[in-house]
């Protein structure tokens, strides 16, 4: 198993960052690669809640892992604490096998020091 860690710095309050994180407009909106539009299908923001997002690639030259252009993935709200933590397990639709596979995503929101 491997592991990931990125760190962000957001101007912002946690609580502000928190519901940014379960709103699907804010999340559509800036939780976005950059060079790719977001559609968000289905979002239920609440433990246990799921949701379906799709990454669209500006570039027509880039390959999707979903469809030609296009990132597809589905995913549940495994824990949520309040302006603290949000966990989810997310998983990317598609038919290479080298892609499937749940992946764990932890969001700490922490006050810069």
């Amino acid at each position: 198993m491997s592991s990931t860690r990125v760190r962000r710095r957001v101007n912002a309050p946690r609580a502000s960052v928190y519901r940014a994180l379960l709103d699907a407009r804010a999340v559509a909106q800036w939780m976005v690669p950059t060079g790719m539009t977001s559609h968000v299908h289905a979002f239920d923001a609440r433990e246990g809640g799921s949701f379906r997002i799709s990454l669209t690639y500006d570039a027509p030259t880039e390959r999707g892992k979903t469809t030609a252009h296009t990132d597809t993935y589905h995913g549940r709200f495994v824990k949520l604490v309040t302006n603290e933590r949000v966990v989810e397990v997310v998983e990317f639709e598609t038919t290479d096998p080298a892609l499937r596979g749940e992946m764990t995503i932890t969001i700490a929101l922490v006050e810069a020091g």
